[in-house]
């Protein structure tokens, strides 16, 4: 009667499902082959109607217990594809996203697996260029959002006061019937977390929360630790405590071990989000939709989520419209956007900074306030520009000349690191040569004989200081800080060649015994070593007794002896200042 009648009524088409519904509820040991004969049964009524929430739930069951059955291909995909075709609001029927979710699962479990899901999602745009659907993509990110949401949920749970998916569908406990809150916590800490101010206060020794916008994170230091932070010596400049936070991979991620199961269901819905990001008319509306960067921020510090995400945020910097790359800054002033989160520092960079000089390269093409822009690299990621300027990525030459060229950098010690970083390297030299053709003035600065202060990005090699040392005059630096770069004692060798060298930091480096000798030969006038969590032992320590100018010392959690500390103390008659916390001196 309900396919046959002429009127075209809801009440009508859904009374037959809802009876259906209510006999399924009542009747709880159908066999698997009566639950197929009744799917098939109901098809056609399905065909112009959504199946009410208790089938979604019937739907869902069928799907997770018999995903290869013939019936979630034949009956079940023309259901989906209407609901993502139509659905104005997942949030007023949550069970149609739900039964669209463990569909999509259920071709995953297929012998092609995501190849029948590619299928799928192209059927769903249609063969030509643009899909007439305007609600489908919508829907597919709604769905891939929720579904990545639920893999975390175990996790977040675990540590958050927030009610689950589930409890939200069964009626929320109180809040008193729930667990504590727990902080999301850095699970192991790094030397790039910690101050490289000489002094702390008693306040910054205690646990630190660090806020990045959405993303909150604690950093818990121990006591070994927290007296560790006041290691260095004879450096003024403070690295900012989110970059450090967020400086290096190995300690911007959790320790997040999904189940096997979660981690089949993220992998399938990242999959997903890949697909949708390779559709040229989809791109822009999905980078909208991205923007705000809807997912947990457990998510953003899992490795293999963000790993796999890149894929996503590359097409982004990749495509030559505006609204699409644009999507890559933050949606609001304040707010962490893609940009941040994959440029070096940022929670999701893994490559060193390859990402984030195709985004500068993107951006800085379309962007109207390139100045404001400028402005913004130069307070927060300056250090990372220079590094990859130093290794010749012709785009971060290109934004350090804009910065001289449009005076983003006042101070005259940082303007003349850049100029020694451009003229490292050929095509650097070429351009800053272009440019002192325009202003005359940044040559008479050169002139001046070089900075007095200098500080290499973290992650610099011994190759990157050579270049950098041998592009210009350094007879004027004073201070140098090598401190969480990558250097050993091969870039002895350079440093000795520095004159007026009185302060040098080599904190959580590489730098050893050899390095040591070599410095103690010819640097007789350096005043502060900072060489704390070093390599260095007792055979290259001993030789700091000739320099006699060192008035601070840092040997902190090096391989120091009792004996080695007194006859350095013996010897050096100006060492005011000393530091051998962790060391058998201790």
């Amino acid at each position: 009667m309900a396919l046959t009648s002429p009127l075209q009524d809801d009440s009508i088409h859904q009374a037959p499902l809802e009876i259906v519904s209510k006999l399924l509820s009542e009747n709880n040991n159908l066999t698997t082959q009566d639950h197929e004969s009744i799917i098939v049964a109901i098809a056609p009524l399905l065909e112009n109607n959504h199946p009410p929430p208790d089938l979604c739930e019937f739907f869902c069951k069928h799907c997770r217990e018999r995903p290869r059955s013939m019936v979630v291909i034949e009956v079940f995909t023309p259901v989906v594809q209407r609901i993502l075709k139509h659905n104005m609001d997942f949030g007023k029927c949550p069970r149609l996203r739900l039964f669209t979710q463990e569909y999509i699962l259920a071709l995953n479990e297929l012998n092609a697996g995501m190849e029948v899901v590619k299928k799928f999602i192209h059927s769903m745009h249609g063969p030509t260029g643009q899909c007439p659907h305007p609600r489908v993509l919508p829907n597919l990110v709604a769905v891939c959002l929720a579904a990545i949401y639920s893999c975390y949920e175990e996790f977040i749970n675990s540590r958050d006061n927030s009610p689950s998916l589930k409890e939200i569908r069964n009626g929320c406990q109180q809040q008193c019937d729930r667990k504590p809150n727990l902080p999301l916590r850095l699970l192991h800490t790094s030397p790039d977390l910690v101050s490289q101010e000489a002094t702390l206060t008693e306040s910054r020794l205690k646990p630190v929360i660090v806020t990045s916008n959405e993303i909150h994170v604690e950093v818990e230091r121990n006591n070994t630790t927290n007296q560790k932070m006041t290691a260095n010596v004879g450096n003024d400049s403070e690295p900012n405590l989110i970059d450090c936070l967020m400086v290096s991979p190995t300690c911007s991620t959790m320790s997040i071990e999904l189940s096997t199961q979660a981690d089949r269901i993220l992998g399938c819905y990242v999959e997903i989000l890949k697909m949708l990001s390779d559709y040229d008319d989809w791109r822009p509306a999905l980078a909208s939709l991205l923007q705000p960067i809807p997912f947990p921020k457990e998510a953003l510090a899992h490795e293999k989520f963000t790993k796999e995400l890149k894929y996503v945020i590359q097409r982004f910097a990749e495509d030559p419209r505006q609204e699409v790359h644009s999507c890559l800054l933050s949606v609001r002033a304040g707010k962490d956007g893609w940009f941040q989160l994959y440029s070096p520092g940022g929670v999701a960079c893994d490559d060193d900074g390859e990402l984030f000089a195709s985004m500068v390269h993107i951006l800085m093409g379309s962007c109207y306030k390139t100045k404001k822009f400028l402005l913004s690299l130069a307070e927060n990621k300056l250090g990372p520009c220079m590094l990859l300027a130093l290794r010749g990525n012709q785009t971060m030459v290109e934004i350090l000349c804009l910065m001289l060229e449009y005076n983003i950098i006042d101070n005259n010690d940082t303007q003349l690191q850049i100029i020694s970083t451009l003229e490292s390297t050929d095509v650097g030299k070429r351009m800053y040569e272009q440019l002192c053709d325009r202003q005359r003035e940044l040559k008479e600065l050169q002139r001046k004989g070089g900075p007095t202060r200098l500080t290499l990005p973290s992650k610099s090699t011994d190759a990157d200081l050579a270049r950098l040392l041998s592009s210009g005059s350094f007879g004027n630096l004073e201070n140098l800080s090598l401190a969480f770069t990558n250097v050993t004692s091969a870039c002895a060798e350079h440093l000795i060649k520095l004159p007026s060298l009185k302060q040098l930091n080599l904190w959580s480096t590489q730098f050893g015994d050899a390095g040591l000798r070599l410095l103690s030969e010819h640097l007789t006038m350096l005043q502060v070593l900072n060489l704390c969590e070093t390599p260095v032992t007792d055979a290259g320590l001993l030789a700091l007794s000739s320099m006699k100018s060192l008035c601070s010392l840092n040997m902190n959690s090096t391989k120091l002896s009792a004996d080695t500390y007194e006859d350095l103390k013996a010897k050096l008659p100006n060492l005011k200042e000393v530091d051998v916390r962790y060391t058998e001196a201790w």
